[in-house]
C-alpha cells in the first residue's frame, strides 16, 4: 500500500522538529577524517578526496581566482547575467544589514566605553556538489562574507560544475577547493597546503559536512548545524491549492528527508492540495525524491489562525510561508522561524534564489534560538574602555567593594590604586 501524501495530524499529535543534527556513527567516522587532515594536511586531504571520488589522481585540488574567472568568461551571456543580477540583490541586502551595525561610544564619568564591530579575517564557504550544482549557495555565503568585510574568502565544493566556479568568481571568492565532505571542512578549519586556516566556516551540506562542522566548532566560528530542509505553509480558506502544492513540491524535491508541512483552517483545502500534488508529481522530473519527502510530511487542521500561528511557533520551521487573506497582520503574531514569506506571492523559492535575504537557515526547531546566516555570522563585537582623568570615583570604589565581596583582594587593590587621593588599602 502506498503511503499517503501529507498524512493528517491533529495539533496534539504534532511531532517535534528537534532532532540530533548528526548521528553518532557519522560523527565518529567524520572525527577520524578531520583528525587525519588536521595532522597531515594536504596529503591527507588529497587522499580522502580521491578515496571518496571527489578527485581523480593528479587532478587539481585548488582552482585559483584565474580559473574561476575563466569559468565565468566561458558562461553563456544569459546565465552570467542571472548570476550577476542575483549577486547584486544579495549584496545589497547584506550591505544594508552591515550598515545597521554601528560603533558605540557611551560617556562615563571621567571617560567612555564602547564597542566596534569588526569582521573575522578569513572565511571558508561550503557549497554542496551532490545531485545538483548549487551556485546559489556560493553567492549567499561568499557575498555575505565580503559585505561583512572579510579579507580572505575561500569556497569548497566537490566536483564543481562550471556554473559553481563562475558563481565563485561573481561573488568575489579568492579560490575554490575542489573537495567536499568532512575533509573539506577540516581543511578550511585547520589549513591544508595552499588552503588557509579560516576563522569562520559556513554553508549547508550533508551529514558529513554537518558532523565536521560540529567537530571544528570552537576552533572556528560556524553558522549552524543544519539538517534536512523544512517548509511550513500556513493557509486559510483563501489558499490556492495549486500554488500551495507547487510550494510544497519545491521543498520536497531537495531530498528524501525534506519536510513539507501544511497547516490550515480549511478542511477541504487538505484534500485539494493532495489532489494537486498528485497532478503535479506526474510531470515532475524529481518526483521520486519529492514523493518520499511528502510521505514524511503532514497536514494539520486547526480551528483558527491563532491556533495555526501557535502550531507554527511550536514547529519553529526553517521556512514559513503565509497563504492567508491578511498575511501582514498574521506575520506580526509569529515568533519562531528561520525565514518568513508573507503572502502567496512571496514564494519561498524566491528567497532560495536571491531576492536578498539569506537562504542558509536554521532547521530542526533551532530557529527558536538562532537566526540564519548573515553578516553577523562573520562579525565580532569588540568592547573598549577609556578613562581620561580622575573622574569616576564612585565606579572605582564600587569595583573595590565588589572585588572584596568576591574575595579577590588583588582585584580590589588594582582598582583602589586608581582612586586619586588614596593609597592602596591593605588588609591586616
Amino acid at each position: 500500500m502506498t503511503a499517503p501524501l501529507l498524512r493528517t495530524l491533529t495539533p496534539a499529535q504534532l511531532p517535534t522538529l528537534g532532532r540530533a543534527a548528526v548521528d553518532a556513527e557519522t560523527l565518529a567516522a567524520a572525527a577520524r577524517i578531520v583528525d587525519e587532515v588536521r595532522q597531515r594536511g594536504e596529503p591527507a586531504l588529497r587522499a580522502q578526496s580521491e578515496r571518496l571520488g571527489d578527485l581523480r589522481p593528479g587532478e587539481a585540488l585548488v582552482i585559483p581566482r584565474a580559473g574561476l574567472q575563466a569559468a565565468l568568461d566561458g558562461l553563456a551571456a544569459a546565465e552570467r547575467a542571472v548570476l550577476e543580477r542575483t549577486a547584486e540583490r544579495i549584496r545589497a541586502f547584506a550591505a544594508a544589514q552591515r550598515a545597521c551595525l554601528l560603533p558605540l561610544t557611551l560617556a562615563l564619568p571621567g571617560g567612555a566605553a564602547g564597542h566596534v564591530v569588526a569582521p573575522v579575517a578569513s572565511a571558508g564557504c561550503y557549497a554542496p556538489g551532490g545531485r545538483f550544482p548549487l551556485p546559489s549557495s556560493v553567492l549567499m555565503t561568499v557575498i555575505t562574507a565580503r559585505a561583512a568585510g572579510v579579507e580572505t574568502v575561500w569556497v569548497a565544493s566537490p566536483r564543481p560544475a562550471a556554473v559553481t566556479l563562475a558563481a565563485a568568481a561573481v561573488a568575489g571568492a579568492d579560490a575554490l577547493l575542489a573537495a567536499g565532505g568532512a575533509q573539506a571542512i577540516a581543511a578550511l578549519a585547520y589549513g591544508a597546503g595552499p588552503v588557509p586556516a579560516c576563522d569562520a566556516v559556513v554553508g549547508p551540506g550533508n551529514r558529513w559536512v554537518t558532523a565536521a562542522k560540529q567537530l571544528v566548532a570552537g576552533q572556528v566560528a560556524i553558522d549552524m548545524l543544519a539538517g534536512p530542509s523544512e517548509l511550513v505553509v500556513l493557509a486559510d480558506q483563501t489558499g490556492d491549492p495549486a500554488l500551495i502544492a507547487a510550494d510544497l513540491l519545491a521543498q520536497a524535491e531537495h531530498d528524501d528527508d525534506a519536510l513539507p508541512v501544511l497547516v490550515t483552517t480549511a478542511p477541504t483545502l487538505i484534500d485539494a492540495v493532495r489532489g494537486e500534488l498528485v497532478t503535479q508529481l506526474a510531470t515532475l522530473p524529481t518526483a521520486a525524491t519529492a514523493r518520499v519527502a511528502l510521505t514524511h510530511g503532514f497536514a494539520v487542521l486547526v480551528e483558527d489562525l491563532v491556533r495555526g500561528a501557535a502550531v507554527c511557533d511550536q514547529l519553529a520551521p526553517e521556512h514559513l510561508q503565509l497563504h492567508v487573506a491578511d498575511a501582514p497582520a498574521l506575520a506580526a503574531r509569529l515568533r519562531h522561524y528561520g525565514a518568513l514569506f508573507i503572502g502567496a506571492r512571496a514564494a519561498e523559492v524566491l528567497g532560495d534564489y536571491g531576492a536578498g535575504p539569506n537562504h542558509v537557515l536554521p532547521t530542526g526547531g533551532t530557529a527558536r534560538t538562532t537566526g540564519g546566516l548573515s553578516v553577523l555570522t562573520f562579525l565580532r563585537t569588540r568592547t573598549w574602555l577609556r578613562f581620561d582623568d580622575e573622574g569616576g570615583r564612585e565606579l572605582v570604589a564600587d569595583a573595590v567593594a565588589l572585588a572584596r565581596l568576591e574575595g579577590l583582594e588583588a582585584h580590589a587593590r588594582a582598582a583602589a590604586r586608581r582612586l586619586p587621593d588614596a593609597a592602596p588599602r591593605h588588609r591586616p
